[in-house]
């Protein structure tokens, strides 16, 4: 009988269960491609048919957690739902609560409304949703933190300090939770703005593409599939900054506490971005896309572009893989399964393959000099992602859950393995129940791609 070793060492070694399972990405996946259907079939494709894309995405993925995983049984919500304690038992928890959050959302929309770049181009779309939003929150938060706080193993959270803090409590107060639940609402924040904003153009530009000659185009079919891919992306991540539910599951468990993770993070994202047009990382000038060198070379064209298509699969799959916890610079349960299970970075690693192949810096249409250029600033993109990889590989290396991921990526997983053959590190194999010494992560955090 034939004897696979790899299967051998995969039953005997088991990968860490996921925080979340294959089921709740493709139940969004399936929701959102029915809805893109009949969108492009009635031509839908304005800013309200993105927002309905976005609930098409979001509901199925929220009905397959609760009702096929039952996420909101998991230990870790922190929610005992067998218990619940009397209301006048966590009222004043409840409303202290409340003051912290309340605060923390005042903050938010100061910041909105002092940093007018929130209110030009695409982010005034995102800042109309919050308006038209605001009112329900406000008054939905009342109730909800009424009814969750009777659940709660613990409801003296974050928010609860700083509204301990602001109403001059005699009670202790932790400033580490504050300052956790504080970066955790910039997070969402910043990028939620952010994500709402770039919502409606990719959804518009992949509805409105013409199908017409485009399966013999491969530049034109590639580009569409890529746009189509990048929604997807979009869409998955910013049902993530709105589905951060402790009944959920999805629950923000940590934010990032270290600055050079915050500040490689954001030069990725404007108003702060360096790699955009004009910035100091700008590495366009003097370049051109692969359509450009590939001119006339039809069998090139489609090897190249078949490729960049899968480069870009992968990193909407990588954000697929979250279901509806993606979020950056968080810790939101650690993600195993799918491309997490070859890497730890395969958002990180196909958006810098792709950039590479796609631009080829070595080739411009200038001077030497604009090739070296642009292959510097190239790889100093790549290395802004690398240090983002390490930070956050800083982060949820406190959580055992992640070291027993990594070492298990260290022993199992393809792209680690050929890492550590080609710098020329020993290959440790090891199997469940044998000891291995715990070593701090070598590559970066599985489940927060940015």
């Amino acid at each position: 009988m034939y004897h696979d070793p790899a299967l051998a060492r995969t039953a005997a070694d088991p990968r860490p269960k996921s925080a979340v399972s294959a089921g709740v990405g493709v139940a969004g996946l399936v929701g959102m491609a029915a809805w893109l259907a009949f969108a492009r079939s009635k031509g839908l494709d304005g800013p309200f048919a993105a927002l309905v894309n976005l609930a098409a995405c979001g509901v199925p993925m929220l009905l397959w957690a609760v009702l096929v995983d039952k996420v909101h049984r998991n230990p870790s919500t922190g929610v005992d739902w067998a218990n619940p304690r009397p209301l006048r038992e966590t009222r004043d928890i409840s409303l202290t609560k409340l003051a912290g959050l309340w605060l923390t959302w005042g903050g938010i929309a100061a910041v909105y409304a002092i940093c007018r770049f929130y209110w030009t181009g695409n982010f005034a779309f995102a800042m109309w949703c919050f308006k038209v939003a605001a009112p329900a929150l406000f008054l939905l938060s009342v109730p909800y933190v009424l009814w969750i706080d009777r659940h709660l193993v613990q409801p003296k959270d974050g928010a609860w300090h700083l509204g301990a803090w602001l109403l001059g409590s005699t009670e202790p107060v932790d400033d580490a939770a504050i300052h956790n639940h504080l970066r955790s609402w910039a997070v969402k924040g910043f990028f939620l703005a952010f994500m709402l904003a770039i919502v409606p153009p990719g959804f518009g530009a992949f509805i409105r593409a013409s199908s017409e000659g485009i399966l013999t185009n491969p530049v034109a079919l590639a580009n569409w599939l890529i746009t189509g891919m990048f929604m997807i992306d979009v869409a998955f991540a910013t049902v993530g900054y709105i589905l951060t539910f402790r009944p959920l599951d999805s629950h923000i468990r940590s934010a990032n506490p270290y600055a050079a993770g915050w500040a490689f993070a954001l030069i990725c994202y404007p108003p702060f971005i360096l790699m955009g047009n004009g910035g100091p990382l700008d590495f366009h000038p003097g370049t051109a896309e692969w359509s450009h060198w590939l001119a006339g070379q039809t069998v090139l064209l489609w090897i190249v572009g078949t490729v960049l298509v899968a480069l870009t699969a992968i990193y909407a799959w990588a954000t697929l893989a979250f279901g509806f916890r993606f979020s950056n610079l968080t810790h939101r349960g650690i993600i195993t399964h799918g491309p997490y299970s070859w890497t730890r970075h395969p958002a990180y690693l196909s958006k810098n393959a792709f950039w590479w192949i796609s631009m080829f810096p070595l080739a411009t249409t200038g001077s030497l000099y604009d090739a070296i250029r642009a292959t510097f600033l190239l790889a100093c993109v790549s290395g802004v992602y690398w240090v983002r990889a390490k930070t956050e590989e800083r982060h949820l290396g406190a959580d055992p859950d992640y070291r027993a991921y990594s070492e298990w990526m260290e022993r199992n997983a393809p792209i680690p393995r050929f890492g550590a053959w080609l710098s020329g590190r020993p290959h440790r194999p090891g199997y469940a129940g044998v000891s291995i010494p715990a070593t701090a992560p070598r590559s970066g955090p599985a489940g927060i791609p940015g």
